[in-house]
């Protein structure tokens, strides 16, 4: 994730011009289960339209150009790594051994959530994705994807910068790179072992209830294997490129040309093992680019009013950006909080200095941003990039996913939001 262009001056637009992005949410969460059919045919038309009406009033109405420059140039950073990190990722193909028991499936998601900070969430989501559907498909269920989003989309890459964009912000305002993981190391296993722990129960279970035939198919002699190993480089040059900061537009260059030489370098078997396409990378841009363009209102009208708000203390600004960053993008919600943490103490963000005192003086402050940033990015499929694509290809796959109003009622409400409790009430 890049380093965000700073705008000159806090923007206070109008509380209704937040109306698109509720819109859009709404869009989001309800077609689908409206009239799936129409909102697949037109969710581009929709994002791209209210997102033009957000943006049409930043440039006629408040002139401020370049706050929709800083929030596209985020954009097409964020597409750039997410869309080449999906293109190697589907380069790569791992033919799993059938041994889908719940231990075996513990196992994986745990490697995957450590997976997660060596590579990003985003990474591991699309090279595990296809093999743990594959590892299950005899007896996969919607709590396998679910699962799948909360630890290796989301909690698991808490414990390094590379791990989750909002980290890597940070680590890019100066914020040390091991401080993450001498800090964070203890609620990322607290909540990644929770996570664990519930799913061991729902998928012993779900194996229990399995036929017999069904259980033999699942412990058969199938062999691990790892085909497209030369996207590697391709990974390591995207992962490189993330640490490079100027010349402008050198990172995005790197990444678009990691995925263009995968894509052609791949073997079309490959791609077809993994029935790789484009259309999950093609519903995110969409979306993405109308949540993008539709949330500067709402996050520019928190950063001009949060002070007023009242927003002083770790367990407030916990709940808060964590709560933002289940219906938001993390990244910019992680750093719209941290500069009001600084404005509140009189620091800049943009000094080094001023990095370091707060760091020293306030830590609880980071270290509650931080982790209801990564935390919280599993409550709903939009809070964090990583989550549509996983649902995209497990829809693709013909998995059963639930729609954004199950997927919250059935599992973030239950199962997630008290573990973030927990971690409140642990560690903030």
């Amino acid at each position: 994730m890049p380093v965000p262009l700073l705008s000159a001056a806090i923007v206070s637009p109008p509380l209704w011009l937040v109306a698109p992005f509720v819109l859009l949410l709404l869009g989001i969460a309800a077609m689908p289960f409206i009239h799936a059919r129409w909102w697949e045919r037109n969710y581009p038309v929709v994002a791209g339209g209210l997102g033009g009406i957000t943006v049409a009033y930043y440039l006629a109405v408040l002139h401020q150009a370049g706050r929709v420059l800083h929030t596209a140039h985020e954009y097409v950073s964020f597409i750039a790594l997410i869309g080449s990190l999906y293109i190697v990722a589907g380069g790569i193909h791992l033919r799993v051994k059938g041994e889908a028991r719940p231990f075996g499936n513990v196992l994986f998601l745990l490697i995957g959530a450590v997976l997660a900070n060596v590579i990003g969430t985003t990474g591991a989501s699309m090279l595990l994705i296809r093999p743990w559907i594959r590892m299950n498909k005899y007896r996969i269920a919607a709590f396998h994807v679910v699962f799948f989003i909360f630890i290796v989309s989301n909690a698991g890459g808490c414990l390094t910068p590379i791990g989750d964009p909002p980290l890597f912000l940070g680590y890019l305002k100066g914020v040390p790179f091991w401080w993450v993981l001498e800090h964070c190391w203890l609620p990322w296993l607290v909540m990644v072992a929770g996570l664990l722990a519930v799913f061991w129960v729902l998928d012993r279970r779900n194996f229990s209830r399995a036929p017999e035939p069904l259980r033999e198919q699942e412990t058969g002699h199938e062999e691990w294997r790892f085909d497209g190993l030369g996207n590697v480089f391709f990974l390591l040059l995207i992962l490189g490129s993330v640490f490079l900061s100027s010349p402008t537009g050198l990172r995005e260059a790197l990444m678009i040309g990691a995925a263009l030489g995968s894509w052609v370098c791949t073997p079309r078997r490959i791609h077809e093992a993994n029935a790789f396409n484009f259309h999950p990378l093609l519903e995110v841009v969409w979306l993405f680019v109308g949540i993008f363009g539709t949330m500067m209102p709402a996050l520019d009208y928190l950063e001009a009013h949060a002070p007023a708000l009242g927003i002083d203390s770790a367990e407030k600004f916990y709940w808060l950006t964590g709560g933002l960053s289940g219906v938001l993008d993390n990244a910019p919600t992680y750093l719209t909080f941290l500069a009001v943490a600084f404005g509140n103490e009189g620091l800049s963000l943009d000094d080094p200095g001023d990095v370091q005192a707060f760091l020293q003086q306030h830590p609880a402050e980071l270290l509650a941003i931080s982790l209801g940033a990564v935390f919280f990015g599993a409550f709903t499929y939009i809070g964090n990039g990583p989550n549509f694509m996983v649902k995209a290809i497990a829809q693709q796959a013909r998995v059963k996913t639930p729609d954004f109003f199950n997927y919250v009622l059935r599992f973030s409400l239950p199962i997630l939001l008290p573990l973030l409790g927990l971690i409140a009430w642990l560690f903030i």
